[in-house]
């Protein structure tokens, strides 16, 4: 118990050791030029460590759909095939459609063959389960003269969404413009997807691409959807979601023009499109009218469309002492990494371990110090200078306690 407490009550400080070997001394500055080098080419050249950084950026994206394309032999233009209508940054452009027209309330057969039925019993058993189209009543009806199916109460008759349609394959000439705005609050920096070479002239007649067009705002949907590595006609024909994902890293040191977005496409919803349970993207609504009798009526719609989400994220940087020296600190600290691996392989591994252990390791204790005998010490003020100064006889040692080990060969 005694020997813990004597333990704990200690003090170490440090000891000057100069080993003079070219193996550790190598070792020591390769070590130290490697950690300056990380630090000068990747924390402070690469990753701008010297800058403020602020991610939390502001933006605002406004889109605008231009094309026309045929489907069931009518014209559609941009308020047909585009929702929701307010040009946001979610929107999608209706590729196919299936509709069920004249739908009124009442009741009516199942279209669906899961519930084919033969008999009331047949159908009372499903009632706790939601119907695909309606209530079921439980009731067994005719669907046609081939089979029954259990009735439902809702908007009859009931949706067959299986029919097989060609899409509007002219949704690839379709272009999408979009016009995006940014704000990193800590800087007051604002900025826009219009760089300062854009003018009327030159949006009438660009496309994006990533050659001679990198920084036009007006995209062809088919170049998207190919940059995003999807096949077009399977996209049609499912719905998908697609990202346009804009990039603002901004070096606010450096010019204003400078900071330039940067413009990257993939697909979203990939997991649907190997999902044969429910692949592809689609959605359901109506369009509602009312007869001369009074009676309401709706057209119902299955919409397979290509949904695009236009997502913006940045990050901006401007000089800043205060991460400048706190990485310069970093950067110092961090050099004496090599001092602890010289220690650890001259403790371990090269020959001389024991000479440096008994060297760097010295334990002195009370007892040794009387021992040896008292140490006294005066002090004492000169006519000519004002200064403290040790009697050379009073010297407990007389070196300077730095202890140099071997020589260079």
């Amino acid at each position: 118990m005694w020997s813990c407490i004597t333990d704990f009550f200690t003090y170490e400080t440090t000891k000057s050791v100069v080993v003079k070997s070219w193996t550790i001394g190598i070792i020591n500055r390769v070590v130290q030029l490697l950690i300056i080098s990380y630090f000068i080419g990747w924390v402070f050249l690469y990753e701008k460590a010297y800058q403020e950084r602020d991610t939390a950026i502001e933006s605002s994206v406004m889109t605008k759909v231009k094309g026309f394309g045929e489907h069931h032999n009518k014209t559609m233009d941009v308020a047909d095939y585009v929702t929701p209508t307010q040009g946001a940054s979610v929107f999608c452009i209706i590729t196919k459609l299936i509709s069920t027209e004249n739908q009124v309330q009442g009741k009516c057969p199942e279209s669906e063959t899961k519930f084919k039925c033969e008999h009331n019993d047949n159908c009372t058993k499903l009632m706790s389960r939601p119907g695909s189209n309606g209530l079921l009543t439980g009731q067994c009806v005719e669907f046609n003269s081939t089979f029954k199916t259990c009735q439902i109460k809702g908007w009859c008759p009931a949706e067959i969404d299986d029919v097989p349609i060609k899409p509007m394959m002219e949704v690839e000439n379709f272009t999408i413009f979009i016009k995006n705005s940014i704000r990193f609050p800590r800087f007051n920096f604002t900025k826009g997807n219009f760089l300062p070479t854009i003018n009327s002239s030159y949006i009438k007649k660009c496309n994006f691409d990533f050659e001679k067009n990198t920084y036009c705002p007006i995209f062809k949907v088919g170049d998207v959807v190919r940059l995003a590595h999807q096949n077009f006609t399977t996209l049609a024909n499912k719905g998908g979601v697609i990202g346009i994902k804009i990039a603002w890293v901004c070096d606010l040191d450096k010019s204003e023009e400078a900071c330039k977005p940067a413009y990257s496409f993939t697909r979203l919803d990939a997991m649907s499109e190997k999902n044969s349970v429910s692949p592809g993207y689609n959605f359901r609504f109506a369009k509602y009218f009312k007869a001369e009798n009074g009676t309401e009526y709706r057209t119902l719609l299955k919409a397979y469309a290509i949904r695009f989400d236009v997502m913006v994220n940045g990050d901006a940087g401007k000089f800043n002492m205060i991460p400048t020296l706190i990485n310069m600190v970093a950067a110092f600290t961090s050099v004496g990494v090599g001092a602890v691996l010289c220690d650890i392989i001259l403790l371990n591994f090269l020959k001389g371990a024991d000479q440096y252990k008994a060297k760097k390791f010295e334990e002195v204790s009370d007892a040794h110090i009387e021992r040896t005998g008292s140490y006294v010490s005066s002090m004492y003020r000169t006519r000519d200078h004002s200064q403290l100064s040790i009697r050379p006889e009073d010297k407990f040692s007389n070196d300077s306690g730095a202890f140099s080990i071997g020589q260079y060969g």
